[in-house]
């Protein structure tokens, strides 16, 4: 393949063979008048390509959507309604720095965070910052809640399964004795008074379960300060905050098929509510070929199991993400009985066998899904017991980067078009800029503005996606076996384009294909695979 280097506009282009990429670096006027929100649009595909991620709008406000990588380790969506783009950036730019402001405060991965410089302290009380005492408290308040099951030392727990992958050998009983031994003592006193904080152990700490949720809610609270900001969403890692005059969609992630279009779990449709999830599906180790959970039990330092995803609404963003992470790891009676002591809470457990466990009045959020039309391939075609897997990783900027426009599409062996899986823009002024795909694809590329939602998960890490082609073209009607090119075209304000491109022999054997990375995105695989019992 050839690399195109240069600027774009009044400028030429340089051309260099290189092996396997597109390289344009753009520095027009142009670019950099693209809107500072970034709406990440995956259209989740039945047969056909939902399209257009113009802004929602009705006669007073319209919905602006940003996406960023690389916010307390994973990806941030932000929504904003309101009346101009003005007043969406500057309620966006509260809402970062927010997430930012407590992040330096309670964050354990920064050795400059208060929380850091306190846990170098021991036996003696700190004055503290307000909210780092209002997070050690509820700490206290949710380990008493949920009987031990939530605990701020369960790091201790995490780090002996960790350090057994590294091994591939299970932890012995005696080790696991003394790292609950560990978990169950004291590991701060707390002086409400004095507004101090006494740190009382040597156990390793880190303010999981719900410190994100508890940024997500100051972070909606400070967008939703701004003037004439109607309602804001902000989701960090599938953690979601739903505030003011805005009914979300939010689709609950299937645990069992977690790729960014397969079919969701459940609808919800919801209003100045918080929902979490938790689950199995996407952190954990492989010990000796057997998967376990980076969420663990702090009363018995065994990793949890029997829930592989338990996703909570509430009123509060707080609840929520302690409660998503407690349901992992009680038993579905004692998750019922706790959600009962909490109004306006509602929740949906997934086991290892699959069952739906959901309160009473969880039906209530839900709104149905489209039924897909599932036919059946005729004689040599597509074997619709496989499908292939695209796995995408974004190269990493520092800070809060965001996130890129890119288009990921097929084509057969004569560079026919043959379905479009996903595109992420933000207006469709700004499609052509993806000029291969736009080239050859706009004319098939209709959909509706509402088919965007926001999607309740299992946190992933920065970066990493994963979606699915089951082997339809844009009408829904299987293909024949045979090779197909994937084609990654990828392009970043003030950054660079790039188009990267892997065939794959999709018949009757599974098949993998790895990519070579480039500027904008860190590497890329296909799998032509058989499809995972749900």
């Amino acid at each position: 393949m050839n690399q195109l280097t240069g600027t774009v506009g009044n400028s030429c282009l340089v051309k260099q063979s290189v092996n396997g990429s597109c390289s344009i670096v753009y520095k027009s006027k142009l670019m950099k008048r693209i809107s500072v929100f970034l709406v990440f649009a995956f259209f989740l595909l039945a047969g056909q390509v939902p399209a257009k991620a113009t802004p929602v709008r009705d006669n007073k406000a319209g919905v602006y959507t940003s996406h960023f990588e690389n916010v307390l380790g994973t990806s941030l969506q932000i929504k904003v309604k309101t009346h101009s783009e003005k007043q969406a950036s500057a309620a966006e730019a509260a809402a970062l720095h927010e997430i930012e402001r407590l992040s330096a405060i309670v964050s354990a991965y920064d050795t400059r965070s208060e929380f850091s410089r306190w846990m170098q302290t021991s036996g003696k009380p700190i004055a503290v910052s307000q909210e780092l005492f209002e997070v050690l408290s509820l700490f206290d308040q949710w380990r008493s809640k949920t009987t031990g099951a939530l605990d701020a030392s369960a790091q201790v727990i995490s780090k002996l399964w960790k350090e057994a992958a590294a091994k591939q050998t299970l932890p012995s009983n005696e080790m696991i004795r003394q790292a609950v031994q560990a978990v169950r003592t004291s590991h701060w006193q707390l002086d409400a008074a004095r507004q101090t904080a006494t740190h009382t152990s040597n156990a390793p700490l880190v303010l999981n379960s719900f410190a994100k949720s508890y940024i997500i809610q100051h972070a909606t609270a400070a967008a939703m300060g701004v003037k004439e900001v109607e309602a804001v969403v902000v989701n960090i890692g599938g953690d979601i905050v739903v505030d003011g005059d805005l009914q979300e969609t939010i689709r609950i992630s299937n645990p069992k098929a977690d790729a960014e279009n397969d079919a969701p779990l459940q609808t919800l449709l919801l209003n100045n509510r918080a929902v979490a999830t938790s689950g199995n599906y996407r952190r954990g180790e492989y010990i000796n070929g057997q998967w376990y959970s980076h969420i663990v039990d702090p009363r018995t330092g065994m990793p949890a199991g029997e829930v592989i995803s338990a996703t909570v609404v509430s009123p509060n963003a707080t609840d929520a993400g302690a409660l998503a992470t407690a349901f992992n790891v009680l038993t579905p009676d004692e998750s019922a009985a706790l959600a009962a002591t909490i109004p306006g809470t509602e929740f949906l457990l997934v086991t290892k066998t699959g069952q739906q466990i959901k309160s009473k009045g969880w039906d209530a959020l839900t709104v149905p899904e489209a039924i897909p039309i599932n036919s059946k391939p005729a004689a040599n075609q597509w074997d619709d017991n496989f499908e292939l897997v695209i796995n995408i990783e974004l190269a990493q900027l520092p800070g809060f980067a965001r996130r890129p426009f890119a288009a990921f599409w097929v084509v057969d062996e004569d560079n026919k078009p043959i379905r479009t899986i996903a595109v992420w823009y933000n207006k469709d002024r700004w499609l052509h800029e993806l000029r291969a795909w736009y080239s050859t694809n706009k004319a098939n590329f209709t959909g509706d503005a509402g088919s965007m939602s926001t999607i309740s998960s299992a946190t992933r890490s920065a970066g990493k996606y994963a979606l699915k082609w089951d082997g339809k073209d844009d009408k829904g009607n299987y293909v024949k076996p045979g090779k197909y090119t994937i084609n990654i075209e990828v392009v970043r304000e003030h950054g660079t384009y790039q188009l990267m491109s892997g065939e794959i022999n999709c018949a009757k054997k599974a098949q993998q294909v790895s990519l070579t990375g480039n500027a904008e995105v860190a590497g890329a695989s296909l799998e032509y695979r058989k499809k995972t019992v749900n």
